[in-house]
């Protein structure tokens, strides 16, 4: 998945491709306008929760809304830390590691 725009930039085209008004989809989120509006603008954070529902209100694949989502997260941590490309290599690699450990926890549980 290659894809340089904000999610915010994501959920406002495709609110608009859909023709949906601010206030129609801020309704359906239990949230102020004001609050979307911040969101698509990238002023504001969404929650994970706020995130799969708009994946389903706009029609968006809730995967790839998610990993957007997350690899912000991410980026916002670190962006400003000079050894943070180097710290994301490292935690790539302890997940790998701690999937590894999982999995075989896992096939222990099932195989005793």
């Amino acid at each position: 998945m290659k894809n340089n725009k904000s999610t915010g930039e994501t959920l406002r085209e495709k609110r608009e491709v859909k023709g949906l008004l601010l206030r129609h989809v801020s309704a359906a989120l239990d949230i102020d306008t004001a609050i979307l509006s911040k969101i698509e603008r990238s002023e504001r954070k969404a929650t994970k929760e706020q995130i799969l529902k708009l994946a389903e209100i706009l029609d968006l694949d809730k995967d790839n809304l998610i990993i957007q989502y997350l690899s912000e997260k991410i980026l916002y941590e670190i962006k400003d830390e000079k050894l943070g490309s180097k710290a994301l290599k490292v935690a790539e690699q302890k997940m790998k590691y701690l999937s590894k450990i999982q999995a075989g926890i896992s096939k222990n549980k099932s195989g005793n």
